[in-house]
């Protein structure tokens, strides 16, 4: 039987699920932030994973998708972190160890919140997203998602520097995945934003595959979980 989520509810007006683990409290904590035009019931695995992997994990829709009432606008960031802090709180969840996975533009929300919130404690991204990709696919009304303003958003991408926030998060753990057979978004960007980042850091382009291909590689994301529980240990 698979594992369900401990609790469903909304958090600011976000619509979220809460998995836990059996294991022994203190656990770590890991927010999963999807895609464009996605939702969260797309990452039960891996909020499944996780769990079975020790660790707690808060699943949510992002504004603008799902059941989740806020529209897509710049306080996407600040929604995140609003998790974060709902996931910090929560019984048997070590606090200093809570930190964000996020593919595509949860990818680039995941590196952006991480560089302005200092608690959250180290970050997953999955063939994360570019400024200039993103403001293009809203431009070009490309991403299945509900904006409150679509030239608001796109200038506040236009904005962003997900190449300066890599850079603002040195010191914190940050592994990077990407397929090299993705054709949305190139896996040189995720090699330009390594090279930016400082340590503890980690690469991995995986042969073929597509854009989605990854995040749903479980092999791949027990071995970034592993990874990323090894080094908040050293911290």
């Amino acid at each position: 039987m698979e594992r369900s989520p401990a609790r469903e509810d909304r958090h600011n007006g976000l619509a979220y699920a809460l998995w836990l683990p059996e294991d022994t409290a203190p656990y770590p904590g890991i927010v999963v932030v999807h895609g464009a035009g996605s939702r969260k019931e797309n990452h039960a695995d891996f909020a499944r994973l996780a769990t079975a992997s020790g660790w707690a994990a808060l699943t949510f829709d992002l504004p603008g998708h799902g059941e989740s009432e806020p529209k897509m606008s710049a306080a996407a960031i600040d929604a995140v972190t609003s998790m974060v802090h709902l996931l910090e709180v929560q019984d048997g969840v070590d606090e200093t160890r809570v930190c964000v996975r996020g593919s595509s533009l949860g990818g680039f929300l995941a590196l952006c919140a991480a560089a302005v919130a200092p608690e959250i404690a180290g970050v997953i991204a999955i063939c994360p997203a570019s400024e200039d990709h993103l403001a293009r696919g809203v431009r070009q009304g490309r991403f299945d998602m509900r904006a409150g303003d679509p030239i608001d958003l796109e200038a506040w991408l236009v904005s962003q520097d997900v190449g300066e926030a890599v850079e603002r998060i040195a010191g914190r753990p940050l592994i990077i995945l990407h397929a090299e057979g993705d054709i949305q978004i190139p896996s040189d960007h995720s090699e330009d934003l390594y090279e930016r980042a400082g340590e503890p850091r980690k690469l991995v382009i995986s042969p073929g595959g597509a854009h989605t291909t990854v995040q749903h590689d479980a092999e791949l994301q027990g071995m970034a979980l592993r990874w990323l529980e090894r080094e908040l240990a050293r911290r």
